[in-house]
């Protein structure tokens, strides 16, 4: 049995604790006493003990921990200073919560007399030792006394050695109640993993150390663990946690009822006037009867959030084991409006200074597809996108309609392009693809300066194919990745036409990129990625330019020119037919006080080339400075390219997939 502890609370303490103190500090120090069993039962609710009995209550006024200083007392009142010999930790946690530290910073007006101190003092080591077997230790050795001190200001002298800490030396974990011990009298697999998954997922396992809060906080992630697999009233039948005192060894004995197993029902919606339901439901992963898990629901209220109808969408269920059978699942949004305009004034290293347009509107003639307009001005590009996107359908994709013309000047060599493109797209938290078959045509004009003129050189391409886009997410955060991998893989298979019959044929473009995210330790962070992409055709096959590849930019090769890395032709830059770039780079905080501004160091290495043995790698690398914004990182990058022998400045805003 644990050693009693008798609680008295007292509204006023001041006025309160003469009559009180004596007697309740005495039955304290009787159940305290020495020969009091040193095994004992544990299983507290969470957060620390009363105060002792008879002690004056802190007042609000009171912040903890106390001073050192003493207060100037009022009539009749006692002064004293607190020392607290303990290690560190530990002298933090007694110096907040026992009695006599923290009544030193009382108020003038509700000071105590001598008397009343050394009734806090004598109760000092039984508080002490309860506070302490929160931490682990049971077999704390702790005195208190009061001296004199300088100057006449009492001191009082808390003495601590903790002595060893408890260690858990068993652990036992059971399902005595509920359908998981149902599943698992019938020797289902699927209840087996589910208890294996618990007993792994517990934070407090043999050889740890036992404190209070680490138990408490296990037994909270292992309910909330075992609700989230499809158990949601899960509750604890019994839970103990024996220590022996003499031998510091913990024995945890826990006792589940799982409750019955939650299965999925009806969709509810709530809060919509603009959209109907049916794109709500289509969004949903699961289908009524299908076993409710919580990845399930959080699944579902992100695909909400990214369906551009909704400015807020929740998803829960109703947790009444009545329902368990068909729990209705309650879907509650908060609309976007019909029409949304945007302007917007930027820059980038793709573009140059930019101005955009931008025009939504959410259920176009009453057609439930979304139009999207925009039109974007910068310096080196200008474009007019236009988009038409179904409402979601079943199983969450949508039907695309899109087409956008645009003028790019990338390094000499100005493209004028247009594509039209009809498809089918399914995007989720962790997956996007894309099943479209698209029409480009591609003018481009170079300008190839000779000895005794500029010659200038206009080529015009068509293509018609059949695409597909995936795009798979493993990542801890899609907006602020620290751990985690994505990879985007395009395949297309087409037909060219390049102004002759001679330039006409088939083609295939291949595209992949594979970026890896790693926390290094000690806050620092790593990043790599690798790009590759390769045009299969004819030599003499005209593949439009907006199909071959160039290196350089933000997102390629730092250091460098948005697409200014290819093969030269008269000293100009032209698109090939093969791509290799990787990157690498670390990154931490600058400091604790900016958490969210990382200091980063990176290295970029790539070329295009028409053949794989014709590719020359060029360098560039740098450092650079990172906001962590709610929106995804800002990134800032001065770059020093190699080959150019020059450095150029770098600013870009969230990741790129």
């Amino acid at each position: 049995m644990s050693r009693p502890i008798l609680i008295a609370m007292f509204r006023h303490p001041a006025a309160r604790f003469r009559w009180a103190g004596a007697l309740a500090s005495s039955l304290l120090l009787l159940g305290m006493l020495p020969g009091s069993p040193a095994h004992g039962a544990i299983d507290p609710s969470n957060g620390l003990p009363p105060p002792a009995a008879g002690a004056p209550k802190a007042p609000a006024s009171a912040a903890p921990p106390a001073s050192e200083e003493a207060n100037s007392p009022a009539t009749g009142a006692t002064a004293y200073r607190v020392q607290i010999d303990a290690p560190r930790a530990l002298s933090t946690l007694l110096r907040s919560y026992l009695d006599v530290a923290r009544f030193q910073s009382a108020p003038q007006t509700e000071g105590i007399t001598a008397a009343e101190l050394q009734r806090l003092v004598d109760a000092t080591p039984a508080q002490a030792r309860t506070l302490l077997e929160t931490e682990g230790y049971f077999n704390a050795q702790v005195r208190a006394e009061v001296s004199p001190g300088d100057g006449g200001t009492p001191q009082v002298r808390v003495q601590v050695d903790p002595g060893p800490r408890a260690v858990v030396r068993e652990l036992s974990m059971e399902v005595a109640r509920g359908a998981l011990q149902e599943a698992l009298a019938q020797g289902r697999t699927d209840a087996q993993d589910t208890l294996r998954e618990l007993r792994r997922g517990w934070s407090l396992p043999v050889g740890e150390s036992f404190r209070q809060s680490a138990w408490a906080g296990a037994k909270a992630a292992t309910l909330a663990q075992l609700r989230a697999a499809g158990y949601p009233a899960a509750t604890w039948l019994r839970t103990g946690a024996q220590v022996d005192a003499a031998t510091q060894d913990a024995r945890l004995q826990l006792t589940l009822d799982s409750g019955p197993q939650f299965l999925l029902g009806e969709v509810r919606v709530e809060g919509l006037s603009r959209y109907d339901a049916a794109s709500v439901e289509a969004l949903r992963p699961f289908s009524p009867g299908d076993p409710y898990s919580e990845k399930l629901i959080l699944d579902y209220q992100e695909r909400l959030r990214k369906a551009g109808l909704f400015e807020n969408a929740v998803v829960e269920i109703d947790p009444d084991p009545a329902h368990a059978a068909a729990t209705p699942v309650i879907v509650r949004v908060r609309e976007q409006p019909l029409q949304q305009a945007t302007v917007g004034v930027g820059f980038s290293d793709k573009a140059g200074p930019r101005v955009s347009l931008e025009h939504v509107h959410r259920n176009v003639f009453g057609t439930r597809w979304v139009a999207k307009t925009k039109f974007e001005l910068g310096r080196d590009q200008q474009s007019w996108q236009e988009e038409l996107l179904s409402h979601p359908l079943e199983g969450g994709y949508r039907h695309l309609v899109a087409g956008n013309v645009q003028r790019e000047d990338a390094a000499g060599t100005i493209v004028h392009s247009s594509r039209l493109r009809v498809g089918r797209t399914l995007d989720t938290e962790a997956l996007e693809r894309l099943v479209f078959v698209e029409a480009i045509t591609a003018g481009t004009r170079t300008d190839a300066a000779g000895d005794l003129h500029t010659a200038t050189t206009n080529t015009t391409h068509r293509a018609f194919s059949g695409n597909v886009h995936w795009l798979r997410r493993a990542l801890d955060n899609v907006l602020l990745p620290t751990d985690g991998e994505s990879a985007n893989a395009q395949l297309g298979v087409g037909y060219a036409l390049g102004g002759g019959p001679a330039n006409n044929g088939p083609f295939t473009r291949a595209y992949g990129r594979l970026t890896a995210y790693r926390p290094l330790g000690h806050a620092w962070y790593g990043s790599a990625r690798v790009e590759a992409g390769q045009v299969f055709a004819r030599s003499q096959v005209g593949i439009p330019d907006t199909l071959l590849f160039r290196a350089g930019g933000d997102e390629s090769v730092r250091g460098y020119s948005y697409r200014s890395l290819g093969p030269t032709e008269a000293g100009v830059v032209r698109s090939a037919r093969v791509l290799l770039t990787g990157s690498v780079e670390v990154a931490r905080p600058i400091s604790e006080r900016l958490p969210t501004v990382w200091g980063a160091a990176f290295l970029d290495a790539g070329n295009a080339a028409d053949q794989w043995d014709e590719i020359d790698p060029v360098i560039g690398y740098g450092l650079g400075v990172r906001w962590r914004s709610p929106i995804g990182p800002l990134r800032l990058d001065l770059a020093y390219g190699q080959a150019v022998q020059r450095a150029r400045l770098h600013f870009s805003l969230g990741v790129s997939f």
